[in-house]
């Protein structure tokens, strides 16, 4: 199968640097498959899973929030967070998921706070759905 060179970086640093056979990941549109000699493109990333195929071999990540660009064949993906399958903390996204159920549960949020909570139910669920 044809391949691209996909970069993947975060604040934190690189997180992939190498060809790949092909990308899926959640934008804030929808899911999107990056494949060899894709059109230029470019889309925020929302959260989601991250699938890349690299030398045959499909590896997982929670990506969420960012950039996507596909340029001349070359693809750029600039995340907020990127998690690796391995990388993710159960316990650590486990209680992140209560904490913000619990606070959803209660009844004086104001829309921000009803806001920033199901946000942070969200990356919960997308760490621990990549984990499955």
């Amino acid at each position: 199968m044809s391949s691209f060179h996909l970069t993947i970086v975060t604040p934190e640093g690189s997180k992939f640097d190498s060809q790949a056979e092909r990308l899926t990941v959640r934008t804030t549109e929808g899911e999107v498959t990056i494949l060899a000699r894709h059109i230029n493109y470019a889309a925020a990333l929302g959260m989601g899973p991250a699938v890349i195929v690299a030398d045959g071999v499909q590896h997982k990540a929670a990506a969420i929030g960012g950039m996507l660009a596909v340029t001349n064949g070359v693809v750029r993906l600039i995340a907020s967070t990127f998690e690796w399958e391995e990388e993710i903390n159960v316990d650590r996204a486990k209680a992140a998921l209560a904490r913000a159920e619990a606070n959803l549960a209660k009844s004086d949020l104001s829309s921000e706070d009803r806001t920033l909570f199901e946000a942070a139910r969200r990356r919960a669920l997308v760490r621990l759905g990549v984990i499955k």
